[in-house]
């Protein structure tokens, strides 16, 4: 089974977009309609939260993050199908030698349907779902373009290998060298929308929260296992109608897999991956209570030039909102500008996207794009660019259907 739809906002003019939430929103709703839980939920009118889909519920059988771990790679680069989802997402501004700039977002999540790996007869049946996201940004024309597949992991449809490194999804890809993971080349087509990279990093790995172990919230293992590459030098080719764009610019790469994130009084996070002009980059997420507060499990990265890490608890960043912005196709507000401030580092920056109508939403709505960047960083000024991610904005909730 496999669904794809695409469309593009230009200048504020809807064309009905349609993509899905971030991590797997539409690959538990398949998992809903072949398990027991369609039982639980389909007399619900409401549907399913977030906080459904993310939390720390009844999750018999699958592995759960409580501890650190060692990391393995390339290993590690591949599927951990015994934890419930996972996901590989690339996100990078890229620019031409004329200076035309471009933001994109290839991301590719695995849901697992059975902690068992039950054995089937049916060359069909599956114990995996695949979902992908697509999306570029062409800040000179105002254009957001983007799509959404899923499917099955079943006859080569989609999949996910470890050695050689590969996760795909009908033609969109993510492959590395045959010995080594780099130079990792993607691959994303739709229509006449198509991007063909190659991505090499030029920092080492940056192990999230303590040693890899992200928590997000005070329940056992409610958290996941979670890595980056921060500075992923960047080059190949954009094709939008039949105009051919040679780029070249930076990348980020996140990794995590667990078994559940959010709490019940969470209601969703901002997510903050920027690259500095001066080869610094931070990460920051700032994870929100349904009361409106800061929760005290967001947490952050900074990445200083030569690579060491310093990390950021709840207490030592702030992100105060300077403009929101509303959508014209689902009325939702959302942060538009930022300041983050980081007194320990010196840091104060003023963040606001390339484009304000980077929203994604189909079962749910979230915004995901590019931004730019200026400030002070340790008395020097800074500039740069990254991606934002906000969910949870949108209280609309996904009607789930009985067979």
């Amino acid at each position: 089974m496999m669904s794809s739809r695409f469309v593009y906002c230009q200048n504020g003019k809807s064309y009905h977009v349609v993509v899905a939430i971030v991590t797997c929103v539409v690959a538990l709703v398949l998992f809903m309609y072949s398990s027991k839980l369609v039982n639980e939920y389909k007399n619900t009118p409401a549907g399913i939260t977030v906080t459904d889909i993310l939390g720390n519920g009844e999750l018999t059988g699958y592995a759960r993050a409580y501890l650190p771990r060692e990391f393995m790679f390339p290993l590690d680069h591949g599927p951990h199908p015994e934890y419930r989802h996972e996901w590989w997402y690339y996100t990078g501004n890229l620019a031409t030698n004329t200076g035309r700039r471009f933001g994109y977002q290839l991301t590719f999540f695995r849901f697992s349907l059975d902690p068992h790996n039950t054995e089937r007869s049916s060359q069909w049946a599956t114990t995996q779902m695949m979902m992908a996201h697509f999306a570029m940004t062409d800040v000179e024309d105002g254009k957001f373009y983007h799509d959404e597949k899923f499917s099955r992991v079943a006859f080569g449809l989609a999949g996910m290998e470890a050695q050689p490194f590969m996760v795909w999804i009908d033609n969109w890809s993510a492959v590395g060298s045959p010995d080594e993971i780099w130079p990792l080349k993607i691959h994303a087509v739709r229509d006449d929308i198509q991007i063909d990279l190659s991505l090499v990093p030029a920092k080492p790995v940056v192990l999230q929260g303590d040693r890899g172990l992200s928590r997000k919230g005070s329940e056992a293992g409610n958290a996941s296992y979670y890595y980056s590459y921060t500075h992923l030098q960047t080059h190949g080719i954009l094709h939008i109608g039949n105009t051919q764009y040679d780029v070249s610019g930076l990348s980020w790469l996140d990794r995590e897999w667990g078994t559940s994130s959010l709490s019940r009084d969470q209601s969703g996070w901002d997510w903050f991956a920027l690259q500095f002009s001066d080869d610094t980059e931070i990460m920051v997420y700032r994870l929100r209570r349904k009361d409106g507060s800061v929760d005290a499990f967001s947490s952050g990265t900074v990445i200083d030039a030569g690579g060491a890490v310093h990390s950021l608890a709840s207490q030592d960043f702030s992100i105060k909102v300077m403009k929101e912005w509303q959508s014209p196709h689902t009325r939702v507000n959302y942060p538009a500008r930022w300041r983050l401030t980081v007194a320990d580092e010196a840091l104060d920056l003023e963040i606001e996207p390339l484009l304000d109508d980077q929203e994604l939403h189909v079962s749910l709505n979230y915004w995901e794009g590019a931004v730019k960047l200026h400030g002070t960083y340790k008395n020097k000024n800074v500039s740069g660019y990254g991606y934002v991610e906000l969910t949870g904005y949108d209280e609309t909730v996904i009607p789930v259907m009985a067979n």
